[in-house]
């Protein structure tokens, strides 16, 4: 597909493609880089589509959409065609907080983003190309929906509640707490002149430096007169001073014994005198790497200061020389970067465009074939999936490669710029919705994921039915109160204790089987008295099983002992006088019914699995009763 040649500005939206199948990416250009190797990169943030995000957010866009329709009070939006509003849901965005990097070789043109305004009609949005609306913020990590739009905060919550004024005459309450009221500390209207306290001040500097020259510390440090001069000069000085005069009264020889007590000149130091070098290091390059995100600088960095002491260092370190230096060279970095990259048009053959086998594009329908991407060949009768049109100068394939799917110039624009068909499908409403099952997804979003190319698609896996046998089921249902299966099945972390089963099934193993004497049975007789018995093949007597007490599972159905959850059922055991057809072999085992031979294998088969699920010996009866099948 190939654009025009445009500018890509300083924060613009464009096209990004990543996929020659897929819709474009739409981003935001924060940056432009150039790297080693002379390549320009974009740092851009992250737009998403409806169709990039799970159904149970979509379902929470959709909430959010229909609250604007409610607020904005148009009835243009309510009136409006389904197949308009189809694709008006191809023009809303989720902006996301995500940067990443792309090359800016795969920009594909330009387009226009903008925040929905409630006064604005929404219907304006296709009658633009390349225009699109976000309402709504994305966060990936979290996945989760926030609407992007400031609140004014009203109320005595957000807001100080003023009182009336006072009128003149009238007392005030002297019942008030007067440590919740402010603390005056200076009296403008005073008996000192401004260059009394301006000398005042200047003594209070001199003090000061004295100060720092008895420290020791202070002298390591500042080993100059001019920084320690510098340092008495700055607001903690001066605000100690005017501190010290209010105190005394406004009394110059009060204050100015208060500056020097008789232990010596006190000395004040603010945060740049308290940090020391190194620190300020650590708290540069924190700044850089996190920005004026105090807590995390804490935290990460500096976790002996307090938050205090760090937002109170970050506004002295700004009036410094050292921060005024490095605003210069950032402004000089952010100069010499690009503030503009040229696209030459894009003339690349897309490899969905279908072709004949000659290499010639197929300009007219008609019955004939071409080739996908993959070689395999496409029917030219097929209309196109979005607007079913039969005639079209150009045809691309879209969708899995099997289904031979395909669309027309037009729409296949429109598919790679807004991420849809143009004509609403039987497909848009099989999405599943928030109540759906995980993992269950629709053709309709396999097909817009994926696309054609197989790069890009699942592997395909064969698919199984997985129908589990009668010694599993008979297996579950040993020790069923001790095991309890469902519990298990919504606990898989519960230790399963074998010892503890294996001696309940040699409790109950005695209860369970209680075999004696095979004895003979004699065939039926023949039901017509007419027929003739010459050419009748005499039944084989076989020894059966006798059971004088049914056992606790002989009261129980054969459905039940084989997990079978009807009544009845083909190859059942008949209770009471029944028994099978005529010229088949009857057995009575331990289960206390009347049952085929077949039948009789299969609880053969159970009794040794379950006698070997447990680990017990086999009896002689048990080895009688296995060997014969």
């Amino acid at each position: 597909m190939s654009s025009a040649s445009c500018f890509s500005l300083f924060i613009d939206y464009v096209y990004f493609e990543n996929s020659s199948s897929n819709p474009f990416l739409i981003r935001r250009i924060e940056e432009l880089n150039k790297t080693v190797n002379g390549n320009v990169e974009a740092k851009v943030l992250c737009f998403y589509r409806r169709r990039d995000i799970s159904s149970a957010l979509v379902a929470l866009a959709d909430k959010h959409a229909r609250e604007m329709e409610q607020e904005m009070e148009n009835l243009d939006l309510l009136s409006l065609p389904e197949q308009q509003k189809h694709q008006l849901r191809h023009r809303e965005l989720f902006l996301s907080r995500q940067l990443e990097s792309l090359p800016a070789t795969h920009i594909r043109g330009k387009c226009s983003v903008t925040l929905l305004n409630e006064t604005e009609i929404l219907t304006s949005y296709l009658d633009r190309e390349d225009s699109f609306f976000y309402s709504l913020v994305y966060d990936p990590q979290q996945r989760t929906l926030l609407a992007d739009k400031g609140e004014i905060r009203v109320g005595s919550k957000y807001q100080a509640e003023v009182a009336d004024s006072l009128v003149d005459g009238e007392k005030v309450d002297q019942d008030r707490d007067q440590s919740k009221l402010e603390e005056k500390v200076w009296d403008p209207s005073s008996t000192l002149t401004d260059k009394q306290i301006d000398q005042f001040l200047v003594v209070a500097r001199s003090v000061g430096t004295f100060a720092r020259a008895l420290d020791s510390s202070s002298a390591a440090r500042q080993p100059s007169l001019h920084m320690s001069a510098a340092s008495a000069s700055r607001d903690i000085t001066l605000f100690h001073a005017m501190d010290v005069l209010h105190k005394t009264g406004y009394d110059i020889s009060r204050a100015l014994s208060a500056l020097v007590p008789h232990g010596g000149p006190v000395l004040c130091r603010d945060e740049m005198e308290e940090w020391s070098p190194s620190e300020a290091r650590r708290f540069e390059e924190a700044l850089e790497k996190y920005g004026k995100d105090f807590a995390d600088i804490r935290q990460d960095c500096l976790p002996w200061k307090s938050l205090t002491s760090i937002v109170e260092f970050y506004y002295m370190w700004k009036t410094t020389d050292r921060y005024v230096q490095q605003k210069r060279l950032k402004a000089a970095e952010a100069e010499s970067k690009l503030k503009q990259v040229y696209i030459p048009i894009y003339n690349k053959p897309n490899p969905n465009r279908l072709s004949g086998a000659g290499g010639k594009t197929s300009l007219v329908n008609g019955s004939g074939v071409v080739s996908n991407p993959l070689g395999q060949a496409v029917d030219l009768s097929r209309p196109c999936e979005s607007c079913h049109a039969a005639a079209s100068s150009q045809w691309y394939s879209w969708g899995p490669s099997l289904m031979q799917c395909r669309l027309c110039a037009p729409c296949w624009v429109y598919w790679r710029k807004y991420g849809g068909l143009k004509m609403s499908t039987r497909l848009d409403g099989d999405r599943p919705g928030p109540s759906s099952m995980v993992g269950i997804t629709s053709p309709h979003s396999q097909l817009e994921r994926f696309g054609s190319n197989p790069k890009f698609a699942p592997k395909t896996r064969q698919g199984f039915y997985m129908q589990t046998s009668q010694l599993t089921r008979a297996a579950r249902r040993a020790c069923h109160e001790m095991l309890r299966p469902r519990h298990l099945a919504r606990n898989p972390y519960t230790p399963l204790t074998a010892v503890a089963a294996r001696a309940k099934c040699e409790l109950r193993c005695p209860i369970l089987v209680s075999v004696t004497h095979p004895r003979l049975q004699k065939p039926r007789a023949p039901r017509n008295s007419t027929q003739c018995t010459e050419n009748q093949v005499p039944v084989k007597t076989t020894p059966t099983l006798n059971n004088s007490s049914p056992t606790i599972l002989g009261r129980r159905s054969y459905e039940h002992h084989n997990g079978l959850d009807g009544e009845g059922g083909r190859g059942c055991g008949w209770v009471g006088g029944g028994g099978p057809t005529r010229g088949t072999k009857r057995w009575e085992i331990c289960l206390g019914v009347w049952c085929d031979e077949i039948v009789v294998k299969q609880h053969c088969q159970l009794l040794l699995y379950c006698l070997l699920l447990v680990g017990l010996p086999l009896s002689e009866p048990h080895q009688t009763l296995i060997q014969h099948y």
